[in-house]
C-alpha cells in the first residue's frame, strides 16, 4: 500500500496488492481521485516501484463510481498561477510513469473517467469498461485549457483518428458502449465482471516473455518519445503559459463555479 500525507492534513493513498503475479492497483484518494500535485506524486512513486516489483502486468482501477475525475479544478483556482506551475510538471511526470511503464498494464475503469482520468486510462495497453453509468472524454476545452504534450500523445494513441478531433473539440464524454464504438476502450462488460475480465487480460499478456514485451510496447511508444524529444518541452511551456494566465484562471472559476452550483441543484 502507497500512503503519503498531504497539506490538508488527510491521506492519499494507493491501495497495491499482488494477486497471482498481477499487481492490483487501486486509486483511493478521496471520492473523485481528483489530480493534486500529492496524488500525482504518489502515481509516480507507485509506478517506478512497479517497475523492479515481482509483478508480471498491473491492473488500475478506481473505487465507487468513479476511476478519476481529472485535474482537482477547486485546489488549481485556488492555487492560481503558482500553484499550476508548480502542478504540471508533476502531472506530466506522472502520465510519464504510467504511458512508459514497460509491464503490461490494464485499465479497468470501474466509471467516470474524465479529462485528465480518460488520460490516464488512456496511458494503459488495454482498456476495460464497466457497464455501470460511467462516462469517459476529454473535457479540456470546455475549461478552457490545453493538453499537455505526452497527455495528448497518449489520448491520439488511443482513440482513433476519425474520432479524434470530435472528442478533443466538443469536449463531449460517452457512456460504456458508445465508448466502445468510437475506440476510447476495447471491450465493456458488467460491474461484476469488471475485475475478473481485467485481471484475466493482465494475466494473457503477463505470458508474453516479458523483455519482448517490453521491446515492443517500447517500439509501439518511439514516434511519440521522438516527438516529446523534438519538441515536448516548447509545446509544455506554451501550455503551461495558458494554463497560468490570468483569463484561464477566470475561465476555470467560472466553470468550477458552474459545476458547483449543477451538482448541488442535482444532489
Amino acid at each position: 500500500m502507497v500512503e503519503l500525507g498531504n497539506a490538508g492534513g488527510g491521506k492519499i493513498m494507493i491501495d497495491v496488492k499482488t494477486e497471482n503475479g498481477i499487481a492490483i492497483v487501486t486509486l483511493k484518494h478521496g471520492k473523485a481521485n481528483a489530480l493534486d500535485i500529492e496524488f500525482c506524486d504518489a502515481l509516480t512513486k507507485c509506478f517506478e516501484e512497479l517497475r523492479t516489483s515481482a509483478a508480471r502486468a498491473v491492473v488500475v482501477t478506481g473505487q465507487g463510481g468513479i476511476f478519476s475525475a481529472g485535474v482537482d479544478l477547486i485546489r488549481a483556482n485556488a492555487g492560481g498561477a503558482d500553484y499550476m506551475r508548480k502542478f504540471l510538471p508533476v502531472l506530466n511526470r506522472s502520465f510519464e510513469s504510467i504511458f512508459f511503464h514497460p509491464k503490461p498494464l490494464v485499465a479497468a475503469i470501474n466509471g467516470h473517467a474524465m479529462a485528465g482520468g480518460a488520460v490516464l486510462a488512456c496511458c494503459a495497453d488495454r482498456r476495460i469498461m464497466a457497464r455501470s453509468g460511467g462516462r469517459i472524454g476529454v473535457t479540456e476545452l470546455l475549461v478552457g485549457v490545453p493538453f499537455p504534450a505526452l497527455a495528448f500523445e497518449a489520448v491520439r494513441l488511443a482513440v482513433p483518428s476519425r474520432y479524434l478531433p470530435e472528442s478533443l473539440f466538443s469536449g463531449a464524454t460517452y457512456e460504456a458502449d458508445i465508448a466502445l464504438q468510437r475506440g476510447w476502450v476495447e471491450e465493456v462488460v458488467t460491474a461484476d465482471a469488471l475485475m475478473p475480465r481485467a485481471i484475466a487480460a493482465a494475466q494473457s499478456l503477463a505470458q508474453l516473455a516479458p523483455a519482448a514485451f517490453a521491446q515492443t510496447k517500447k517500439q509501439l511508444r518511439q514516434e511519440i518519445r521522438e516527438r516529446l524529444n523534438q519538441n515536448g518541452a516548447a509545446v509544455d511551456k506554451a501550455v503551461t503559459e495558458i494554463w497560468a494566465a490570468p483569463e484561464t484562471l477566470r475561465y476555470i472559476g467560472e466553470y468550477v463555479a458552474r459545476t458547483l452550483k449543477k451538482s448541488r441543484a442535482t444532489g
